[in-house]
This record gives structure tokens, C-alpha cells and sequence, in this order.
């Protein structure tokens, strides 16, 4: 793959990014950056025990002293450290103004694969998700927070590419490797 890419895997739970992710590694081998690492770095630099409480104590600092983009701020360095050898994958990039910031860093080599699925699709795989499962109750709500506070639609709406996740992984990832050869 000649051109170089910072591609940014999004959508709203239960969509199928961590799959999409997974499989873009496997299948390109481009390194990851996963934006939920800042708040798990900050976290063991404090000291502090992992759970829920602490990282959402660390992540809402973030935010509080670098705004919504804190993120893809603390990202950038070891983006761009990444880029100058590879395409990048960015994992749990959720807010418009994480992509605003991004867009401006790294303008037309910086791409937005939404990955979506339907509400109904997404409770289904919620419900029976090994690890860290939703009801359908947790998930609106989850969705509407992510959606009204994190301003996550607004990356999915401006996605470079859409996938439609409504089969089976084959299919999606069929879906996927039409977007690698278009990277290619």
C-alpha cells in the first residue's frame, strides 16, 4: 500500500468496530491507536486502582483541561510518530471535535469508516456480548449520552465510507476488503 492513511473506525455500540478494527489489523497490519490508552495511561501514572470510577474521573479531567478533543489532542503525538512509517488505525475516536482536530492535523490523509447497524441488530449483540453486556435500557441510554455528550454523530454523518453491519462478519468483511483495496 503505497498511499498512507490515519483511518479512524467509528459508530455507535454494538456496530461492530472492535470486529472491523480487529480484522483491518490482521488483514494490513497497520498499527492501532486506541484513544481509550490516554486515559488508561493517565490513570496508572496516578497510581490509581482500574475500575469505572477512576477512569471516568481521569477521562472527565481530560476533557475539563483540553476540551472534547482531549483525545485526539494527547493522540497526535504518537499518531504522527506511527504515520511516518505506516497507515494508522484510530479505535474509539468519538467526538466531532476529535475529528474536527484530526481533519485539521492531518487534512486529506486522515478518512472515517462508519460502521453501522440497527438498533435492533445492536441490542441483540449487547445483550448476549461476553464481556461488558448492555440491556436494551443501558444501551439507549448509552447511545443518547454518546450522541448528545460526546457529539459522536457527527464523525459517522461525515464518514468517508459507510458499512451497513446488518449480516454475518463474512459479509462484513467482504465490505471491508473493497475499503483495503480503495486504500491500497
Amino acid at each position: 500500500m503505497d498511499k498512507k492513511t490515519i483511518l479512524a473506525v467509528v459508530g455507535l455500540a454494538g456496530a461492530g468496530k472492535t470486529e472491523t478494527t480487529e480484522y483491518l489489523i490482521k488483514k494490513t497490519n497497520w498499527p492501532k491507536v486506541y484513544f481509550g490508552g490516554v486515559v488508561m495511561d493517565e490513570v496508572a501514572k496516578r497510581g490509581l486502582e482500574v475500575n469505572e470510577a477512576n477512569e471516568r474521573l481521569v477521562r472527565e479531567e481530560l476533557r475539563a483541561t483540553h476540551g472534547m478533543a482531549a483525545m485526539a489532542i494527547l493522540s497526535i503525538p504518537k499518531i504522527k510518530e506511527l504515520f511516518a512509517a505506516s497507515s494508522v488505525i484510530l479505535e474509539s475516536m468519538y467526538s466531532w471535535e476529535e475529528y474536527l482536530v484530526l481533519k485539521e492535523a492531518f487534512g486529506e490523509d486522515f478518512k472515517v469508516l462508519a460502521i453501522f447497524s440497527s438498533s435492533k441488530t445492536r441490542t441483540a449483540r449487547m445483550i448476549n456480548r461476553p464481556i461488558r453486556p448492555l440491556t436494551p435500557e443501558l444501551l439507549q441510554s448509552r447511545d443518547y449520552s454518546q450522541i448528545e455528550n460526546l457529539h459522536q454523530a457527527g464523525p459517522i454523518a461525515r464518514a468517508d465510507w459507510t458499512i451497513i453491519n446488518e449480516g454475518s462478519k463474512e459479509d462484513l468483511y467482504k465490505n471491508l476488503d473493497e475499503i483495503i483495496k480503495e486504500l491500497a
